[in-house]
């Protein structure tokens, strides 16, 4: 049976640089639950990370393959380089994805490690840009599909081999 790797904040676990979650509460999840198939799993906090810890992004202009080649960091508003917890963690994740037969991955939008669509522009301002974070861009590249928490239904269309043809997170009919 695929299994659908869900970031463990969205699951409620209180793993955030904040120290809080962003549960999401969805019927999908919930039977994916019952059905077996939820693999939950914090990329920063598997790459060594604190709970609580200050916020991170990927340097303006940077994308999520420089960061994974060395060529660009992720940086705390500080400046603080915590590149290699979040390359670490996006490793620990492609891997821990692998063992467990994920197919598909359900990850919180916008973060440096989970963010699919978009990532924070590397200001520390709020804004967004098109982008991936490197735990998204690592599980992409190695063929799983990902999702954000808006693409649930996207997700179960796609682990389900039903509806329209779901191309990384994004639907095409």
């Amino acid at each position: 049976m695929d299994k659908v790797l869900v970031s463990a904040c969205l699951m409620g676990r209180p793993v955030r640089y904040d120290g809080r979650a962003k549960p999401v509460d969805d019927v999908l999840l919930d039977r994916w639950r019952a059905e077996g198939r939820l693999v939950v799993h914090c990329p920063e906090v598997a790459g060594g990370l604190p709970v609580p810890r200050p916020p991170a992004e990927i340097e303006p202009g940077a994308t999520a393959a420089d960061v994974i080649d060395g060529r660009a960091r992720i940086l705390t508003p500080n400046g603080d380089d915590v590149t290699a917890y979040f390359v670490a963690g996006a490793r620990a994740a492609l891997a821990f994805a692998l063992d467990r037969g994920v197919t598909v991955a359900v990850l919180k939008a916008s973060s440096p490690s989970c963010g699919f669509h978009e990532v924070y522009d590397g200001t520390f301002t709020g804004r967004r840009r098109a982008g991936r974070g490197v735990t998204a861009h690592l599980l992409a590249e190695h063929g799983i599909a990902v999702f954000d928490e808006h693409g649930i239904g996207a997700a179960d269309a796609r682990l389900r081999g039903v509806g329209d043809t779901v191309v990384q997170g994004r639907t095409t009919s």
